[in-house]
Formats: structure tokens, C-alpha cells, sequence
């Protein structure tokens, strides 16, 4: 690769997807490859405005304050493509824990198309590889319930909230063409999806350098 491989693993809560990044990245590490864990909301600068947005959301929910929220996220993901992810080695492999998807999926009014278009606007970086990762609602509303923050959203607070949520992300992965990856049986199976996928794409964009 002369450029670093972009991967975003993108869910509703609950599905694994920490869980899932480290493993993926022990297997990645043990086949000595290069791999960079960077997180959105620990790389984005402006991340205590676009929560105050977030909570102030919550408590007076409309579709202008929503709005505002997911110009805020594009902003930073923005700001993250120019300033995060252009510094990463050229021979890496880029992993990130939650991109523009996952915001969207969360939203309540907007479009995720109108969200999409809203991020392309600004160049944010489109991943080489979209993993959505997905659970039955049942079982990663169990799961995101006993850990020990508990649901921590601001958003969700409901089942069905939390069932429509899982609704939509299913559908935008089957929309946009993403790689659906079920974290319902062993993290094993999980992580060996994912692993193949990772090296399906350098396998392809080294077929393409070749070509040229």
C-alpha cells in the first residue's frame, strides 16, 4: 500500500464493536501488519461544543437543533481528515471506532442521505473498507445494559428506539454497499469476517497499482 488503509467499524450500541476492533487488531499485529486504532471522539477537537448540542438534543428535541448536531460531527470528521488521518504511516492500516454512519443511525428526523451528502460536502474521507457491525436489538440492548456505564446514551433511551435504530443501519449497510458483519456468534467468526475483508481490499488495490 502507498497510502494507509482506511477501515471504520460503524453500529448501534451493544453489537461489540470494541470488542471486535481489538481482536481484529491482535490478528492484523500477529501477520505483521501495521495497524493505527484511532477513535472519532477522542481525536475531535471540537467535541465538547457538538455534545452540548448533543444534550441541549435531548432535552428540546427539533429538527434545526438536530441538524446543527450533525453539522457539528461533519465539521470535525472533517477536521479529522485533514489533520488525524493524513499523518498516519502510508503502509498502515487505519482503524476507527465509529465514522459518519453511526452518528446517522442515532439521528431521530434526518435523512441519512441528507447526513451523507452533508459529510461529502465537506471531504470527509470515505473509508476503503465500511464495516457495520449488527446484533439482534434484544441482544445488544442486553448486552450495552450491563456494562458498567450502562446504555451511556443521549440519544437512545428506549427499546424501540434502540429496535428503529438497528432498523435503519441495517439498511443504509444493504444501501451503500457495506460489509454487514452479525457479531452473534463467537468473536472469532467475527473477527475472521472482518480480517478477510481487510485483506481482500490491499489485495485489490495492489492488483489495481499493477495495472496501471
Amino acid at each position: 500500500m502507498n497510502r494507509p488503509l482506511f477501515v471504520s467499524l460503524d453500529g448501534p450500541k451493544g453489537t461489540g464493536k470494541t470488542t471486535l476492533l481489538e481482536a481484529i487488531t491482535q490478528v492484523l499485529r500477529a501477520g505483521n501488519q501495521k495497524v493505527i486504532r484511532l477513535c472519532e471522539r477522542k481525536s475531535d477537537p471540537f467535541r465538547g461544543e457538538t455534545m452540548a448540542l448533543v444534550n441541549n438534543l435531548a432535552r428540546n428535541p427539533s429538527t434545526d437543533l438536530e441538524w446543527a448536531v450533525c453539522q457539528g460531527f461533519a465539521e470535525s470528521r472533517s477536521w479529522i481528515s485533514r489533520h488525524v488521518l493524513t499523518k498516519q504511516p502510508p503502509d498502515s492500516i487505519i482503524l476507527i471506532d465509529r465514522w459518519y454512519p453511526s452518528d446517522a443511525a442515532f439521528r431521530q428526523t434526518v435523512p441519512f442521505s441528507d447526513i451523507l451528502q452533508l459529510n461529502m460536502d465537506r471531504d470527509v474521507q470515505v473509508p476503503d473498507l465500511h464495516v457495520g457491525v449488527v446484533t439482534e436489538p434484544e441482544i445488544s440492548w442486553a448486552r450495552a445494559a450491563t456494562r458498567s456505564r450502562g446504555l451511556g446514551g443521549t440519544v437512545i433511551q428506549k427499546y424501540a428506539e434502540h429496535v428503529a435504530c438497528t432498523e435503519s443501519f441495517e439498511k443504509a449497510v444493504a444501501d451503500h454497499g457495506w460489509i454487514l458483519c452479525r457479531n452473534e456468534g463467537t468473536i472469532e467468526e467475527a473477527t475472521m469476517q472482518v480480517v478477510t475483508q481487510i485483506y481482500q481490499v490491499m489485495l485489490a488495490r495492489n492488483w489495481g497499482r499493477g495495472t496501471q
